[in-house]
Order: structure tokens, then C-alpha cells, then sequence
């Protein structure tokens, strides 16, 4: 079993049972969380202040 996830979005994890599964399911997961069809999607990100 694989888990995976977005350093971008740490709260949402996948899964697969192969490491293609994993993939195929990272590839949705960040089509969901980037679509705004999730409300209130927490992202991180860095701030440079200069």
C-alpha cells in the first residue's frame, strides 16, 4: 500500500495499492482540491518578504 499527498495541501491524503494507483489518484486529488469544488481547501504556501 502507498499513501501519498501534496506538501501544498497536507490535510488530504491518497492511497493505491500500486505506485501507478498512487499516481492516478494524486492526479485527482489535485484536480479536486484545485478546481474549487471543495470548500475551504487549506493550502500552504511561503511568503519572501523583501
Amino acid at each position: 500500500m502507498w499513501l501519498g499527498y501534496f506538501e501544498e495541501f497536507p490535510d488530504y491524503l491518497t492511497q493505491g495499492e500500486t505506485l501507478e494507483e498512487l499516481r492516478e489518484n494524486l492526479r485527482d486529488l489535485f484536480k479536486d482540491l484545485t478546481s474549487g469544488e471543495i470548500p475551504g481547501v487549506r493550502r500552504v504556501a511561503e511568503l519572501h518578504v523583501g
